[in-house]
Parts: C-alpha cells; sequence; structure tokens
C-alpha cells in the first residue's frame, strides 16, 4: 500500500501545482469496506466545478496506477469545504505532501480501519486559494 500513496503523493503535488492545493487528500479504508480504499479530498477548485474536477482526478489517478492498484480504490469522494468533517480533520492532522498513517479511528461518521493523509491543511482564506472566487 505504501507504494500506492507514494505514487498519489507525487500525483497530489502535481495537481496541487496544476490546479490549486488541496485543504484534504487522503486514502481512507473504511471498517465495512476490506480491502478497497477511499480516496477524498477537498479544495476550493474542486467545489467550482464538481463533475470536470471529479473526472480531471480520476484521469490523474488513472494515469499514475498500474491497474493491479487501481483495483485496491474504491472510490474518489469529493467532499465541500464547509463539512464539519474536514474542520475536524484540518484540526487533528496538519500535512502538506506527507504520509500520515493512522489506524482504528472515526471520521466522516464512519469507522475508518486505516488511513494515509497526504494533505489537511486549514482553509485560513478560501478566496486565496480560489481564483474564481475574487471579483474580476
Amino acid at each position: 500500500m505504501k507504494q500506492i500513496i507514494e505514487k498519489l503523493t507525487q500525483a497530489e503535488k502535481e495537481m496541487a501545482v496544476e490546479k490549486g492545493p488541496f485543504l484534504l487528500f487522503g486514502m481512507f479504508l473504511r471498517e465495512d469496506a476490506p480491502d478497497v480504499w477511499d480516496l477524498v479530498v477537498a479544495s476550493p477548485w474542486i467545489d467550482s466545478d464538481r463533475p470536470n474536477s471529479l473526472r480531471y482526478i480520476s484521469d490523474k489517478i488513472n494515469a499514475i496506477l498500474e491497474p493491479r492498484e487501481l483495483v485496491k480504490l474504491s472510490r474518489i469522494v469529493l467532499v465541500e469545504l464547509g463539512s464539519p468533517a474536514i474542520v475536524a480533520l484540518q484540526q487533528t492532522f496538519h500535512a502538506e505532501h506527507a504520509m500520515i498513517e493512522v489506524k482504528d479511528s472515526d471520521f466522516f461518521g464512519l469507522r475508518i480501519k486505516h488511513a494515509y493523509v497526504i494533505t489537511s491543511q486549514r482553509n485560513t482564506d478560501a478566496r486565496s486559494l480560489n481564483p474564481a472566487s475574487h471579483p474580476g
């Protein structure tokens, strides 16, 4: 799994450069879904165009993971910035392009068996992170 996380960390860095920073980017293994992981992400640029953002992230992930690695990924979850779960994670973890490993915790109202938090940073000023929010 660590090799997949390393590849995802690299992809997260590339996407952050191309599109803007993530406030959350991590892999979560739910207790009720053994052997398949959820990629959970949040960013101002995602919220501005969710369908195209999901397609962009999916294309990036498909390009870097091998088929045998892709089967470990259950879904990509786009979490809204105002979500209480995001705030709780940001208060618990601060990381950018890292690999924080967490076991046996509760996130998003779900029991999480295992997680890798790659990026979790506070959104102190969403306007500075989202160029579309600036009046033009």
